[in-house]
């Protein structure tokens, strides 16, 4: 049976090309149609339609109002056709709005997976991402061998919400990394060592880590196409920070990144890669 599949944006069309380069047919929609005219696949007009082909469908969107959305929206995944359907949700979503979409769908008679995914676009065409699913566990054992044909590193925490917290927190660790090699790759401009130079420099020294691996060439080249943009970077340490809150629990080193990258986004430049923040300090 076909994979169904919500969302393609530069994520979903990753990981949808994956998925058909291991020899998965898919069923897609999305919002604007006019953005999927140009794939291979064969397209649903509404969300509801892929129950007909589709006893798996992934969504994979911006943010929890998306979601919410394309399961309220008129022929909607809200309907009785849920009845013993899974849905894995890669979107980032706020903790809490995560525990609604957990209860709604299970009460429905559907088998809901928070998923959200740990890496970009070009871990996502090797099959090589990580993962995080919470959930019940039959539900993710269930669909484990789908996971795995997009996932190096596959993990469960079956407390719902306990995914997305810790996508969250990942993301900390991601925001800060880019911002600090920006500024050590602009610095060592400053200091007339070549770019390219100073990243290798960096990448086998101090700097060494996933997020310089994934950069440097777009750094080099002042690439600043999305694989992962500044908006959804910013929208994740804000979650982050009001998770914080709410556990009246300090957070020291979020501030200044997440500031940095909220200045991206007031400068007109949320759409591209979040390695374009080397733009605030290159001067």
């Amino acid at each position: 049976m076909a994979i169904g599949f919500i969302g393609l944006g530069n994520l979903g069309r990753a990981i949808t090309t994956r998925l058909n380069d291991v020899g998965e047919q898919l069923v897609v929609y999305n919002r604007n149609q006019d953005k999927i005219k140009d794939l291979p696949y064969e397209k649903a007009q509404t969300p509801r339609e892929l129950y007909s082909k589709c006893d798996v469908i992934f969504m994979c969107l911006f943010d929890s109002n998306a979601v919410s959305q394309i399961f309220s929206m008129e022929n909607g995944l809200l309907c009785d056709e849920i009845k013993g359907k899974t849905i894995i949700d890669l979107t980032t979503n706020h903790y809490d709005d995560v525990l609604k979409f957990h209860d709604i769908v299970n009460s429905m008679g559907g088998n809901y997976l928070e998923n959200p995914v740990f890496g970009s676009v070009a871990p996502a065409l090797q099959g090589a991402l990580t993962v995080v699913s919470s959930g019940k566990k039959e539900v993710f054992q269930s669909v484990k061998p789908i996971l795995e044909k997009i996932a190096k590193e596959i993990f469960h925490l079956e407390t719902p919400s306990s995914a997305t917290k810790m996508k969250l927190i990942n993301n900390l660790c991601l925001g800060s990394f880019m911002a600090t090699l920006a500024e050590c790759t602009a610095m060592a401009e400053n200091c007339e060592i070549p770019k390219d130079k100073a990243l290798e420099i960096l990448g086998v020294g101090g700097g060494q880590s996933l997020v310089l691996k994934a950069k440097t060439q777009k750094l080099i080249d002042e690439d600043f196409s999305a694989h992962f943009s500044n908006n959804a970077i910013n929208k994740d340490l804000h979650l982050l920070q009001d998770l914080a809150f709410k556990m009246q629990k300090p957070l020291y080193s979020a501030a200044v990144p997440k500031e940095l990258f909220s200045k991206m986004k007031d400068m007109g430049k949320g759409e591209e890669d979040f390695c374009s923040i080397y733009q605030l300090f290159k001067g």
